[in-house]
């Protein structure tokens, strides 16, 4: 005969896998992974268009291009996209997630105290923040397509203007997209931090809640009576309710004394 092995259950078996919408859960942790290596993509091509970029060669009052722009308008145009997907999927994850999740109790039990104050504050800023160098960086990659679009055909033959961007102009688009990722993955950790002291709390009521609803009712003191027994003394019994007891008539006290 042959033996069939058995996994034991464990107590991860019995815990139930958390939601989907679950900032705690798979799905949040690999939107934030996905969302910092948008950002890390994002910061090197924007160094790589900074190294590419066009660059205008002065003589005899015209000018000349030192390339088309194409390699630089691609990395900028990649890196636009990017960011701005990894921003809006964050946040919509993050919007999806706390609509879905229970209120929270932090605001509830105490919304002067001190964690729930600073959490308020903390979340402010990284949104805010957030969204300031969000748009801080969008702006700059614009400038920089607008700028290296306009001389992608002739752009060898000598022209009397040549336009082009500053130094720095990417690499700052680059750096300002990094602090927005950065920043985007702050909130989510302050939301994640505010929604499992929520659940602590939450666990904290639930068993004071449970304790008072035992001991607000202490348990009944057994009640004696006295009945009689039939061609016997009146003897001592208890109720129902409670444990039964030797029956004792008081022939067999009197005899024991």
């Amino acid at each position: 005969m042959s033996s069939t092995r058995v996994r034991a259950v464990t107590h991860e078996d019995l815990v139930p896998n958390p939601k989907t919408t679950d900032l705690s859960s798979k799905t949040g942790i690999f939107i934030v992974v996905l969302t910092i290596t948008f950002g890390l993509s994002c910061f090197v091509l924007c160094l790589y268009a900074e190294a590419t970029r066009s660059q205008a060669t002065w003589g005899n009052r015209t000018c000349v291009y030192s390339g088309s722009g194409k390699t630089p308008l691609l990395c900028g145009a990649t890196a636009f996209v990017g960011l701005a997907v990894a921003m809006v999927g964050l946040h919509m994850y993050l919007l999806i997630a706390v609509n879905a999740s229970p209120p929270l109790i932090l605001d509830t039990w105490d919304p002067d105290s001190v964690p729930a104050k600073r959490l308020t504050y903390q979340a402010a800023f990284f949104f805010v923040s957030t969204w300031v160098c969000f748009g801080v960086g969008e702006v700059l990659l614009l400038v920089g397509l607008s700028v290296e679009s306009g001389h992608l055909k002739n752009w060898s033959k000598p022209k009397p203007t040549c336009l082009v961007i500053r130094q720095g102009l990417f690499a700052a688009a680059g750096v300002f997209s990094l602090l927005t990722i950065f920043l985007a993955t702050g909130l989510y950790v302050t939301a994640l931090q505010a929604h499992r002291i929520s659940k602590d709390l939450e666990n904290t009521r639930r068993e004071i809640i449970e304790a008072s609803l035992l001991y607000a009712s202490p348990p009944r003191s057994p009640t004696n009576r006295m009945s009689t027994v039939a061609r016997e003394g009146p003897a001592t019994i208890r109720d129902e309710s409670t444990p039964l007891e030797y029956l004792v008539s008081l022939k067999q006290l009197t005899y024991l004394i």
